[in-house]
């Protein structure tokens, strides 16, 4: 006889985020894993690219074109929904927002971080506090940003995911995070999409 646990992973996997960051080399990076995605994967993931305003529209709609998945450039106050991707407009930070009415988006235009906006770091800390619902990955770009999100990440139980040097455009970002000890897996970039499915439904 089956017992009531059969929905249990299902549960989990829905509770779960993603989040990513790119930078330089990330749009092609972020194809790659949104495409790997199946149609009916279960949980909002949730996207910073290094870009300037105006271009990340145009990335989401090709995107969405493209793959099984829903894709769109976020807006602020919007709700996050399963099997669903989100990509920070150019010049604004995107944080999420867990309250009794679910997760979402809030957008800000304060000062950048790092030289950054949006920036890594800011989206990465915002959901920290959501301990091992995390599922946090590392994607190919310049410099440094996401280290110290992903610090907070690691020390509130999430998992990391980081893009190996081998397929990196540059390898910057995902290094600094390799070398602080950070990454709970070190994936090519052809894999990046399956360590996801199989984090979030761990």
């Amino acid at each position: 006889m089956e017992t009531g646990n059969r929905g249990a992973p299902e549960m989990r996997a829905r509770s779960r985020l993603v989040v990513i960051g790119s930078s330089t080399g990330g749009p092609q990076a972020l194809q790659t894993v949104i495409m790997g995605l199946a149609k009916d994967f279960p949980c909002p993931v949730v996207v910073v690219q290094h870009m300037p305003a105006g271009f990340t529209g145009a990335l989401a709609t090709r995107l969405n074109g493209i793959a099984a998945v829903a894709v769109k450039e976020a807006r602020d106050g919007e709700i996050l929904m399963p099997g669903c991707v989100y990509i920070a407009p150019g010049n604004y930070h995107l944080r999420i927002l867990h309250d009794a009415g679910g997760r979402r988006i809030v957008l800000s235009d304060e000062p950048p971080v790092g030289n950054h906006r949006p920036a890594v770091n800011v989206m990465y800390e915002s959901v920290a506090h959501l301990g091992k619902d995390v599922v946090a990955v590392i994607l190919t770009g310049m410099g440094h940003d996401g280290r110290d999100g992903m610090h907070k990440i690691k020390d509130n139980g999430g998992y990391c995911i980081a893009q190996d040097e081998a397929t990196c455009v540059v390898y910057g970002m995902p290094k600094s995070v390799i070398d602080a000890g950070l990454a709970d897996e070190i994936c090519p970039l052809p894999r990046i999409a399956e360590a996801i499915e199989a984090a979030v439904r761990r």
